[in-house]
């Protein structure tokens, strides 16, 4: 089983990517892992042509495609993704957007293979959940419409800088643990 970690931060050493590299460690316990960082990807905004409603394909040919292969060639995706404003980095939600194509409620659209599995993982510098769950919920919202299986989330709240990550490494390995777990429940049915 191959899982793809994904970070959705445009700074490829913060805290992000130290949470990243943890989930990293622990997934390539059970799964091949691939990691990639959303900064590695070169695209354009979405047009809003809606060309893609019509061909199931972009007028616009860039990175996209390539990032969308790594989603293909997983079974188990985590999208890990600190808050900007409440919400995603734009850089991720630029690719969202250009994910149209694939995106369910149109046809012809593209479609990856079935089967996969989602998960999403938050973090922000303040106190409060109720950002991370805004922050999960984009990312449930955009696998469920690729027809990923949305399978769990975890919010990290007062992470700010990678030193502040440490002090959560049993929440993000007890979530590593739990995919895993899941994972083997899912193959011995």
């Amino acid at each position: 089983m191959n899982a793809l970690i994904m970070n959705c931060s445009p700074v490829r050493d913060g805290a992000t990517a130290e949470v990243c590299g943890i989930i990293v460690r622990q997934l390539s316990e059970h799964f091949a892992v691939r990691s990639v960082c959303i900064d590695d990807y070169h695209f354009a905004f979405c047009k809003g042509c809606r060309s893609c409603h019509m061909t199931a394909t972009c007028v616009m040919y860039d990175d996209v495609g390539r990032l969308m292969e790594e989603f293909e060639r997983a079974d188990i995706i985590v999208c890990v993704s600190p808050s900007y404003w409440a919400d995603v980095p734009g850089q991720f939600k630029a690719f969202i957007d250009r994910c149209t194509p694939w995106c369910n409620t149109h046809e012809p659209h593209a479609v990856l293979s079935p089967g996969k599995k989602g998960f999403a993982v938050a973090l922000r510098t303040g106190p409060g959940m109720k950002e991370c769950e805004r922050i999960i919920c984009t990312m449930e919202h955009f696998y469920g419409h690729l027809e990923i299986e949305c399978c769990r989330g975890l919010g990290l709240c007062g992470v700010e800088y990678r030193n502040a990550v440490e002090a959560r490494r049993e929440e993000i390995e007890a979530f590593c643990q739990a995919i895993m777990e899941e994972d083997r429940e899912s193959n011995e049915t």
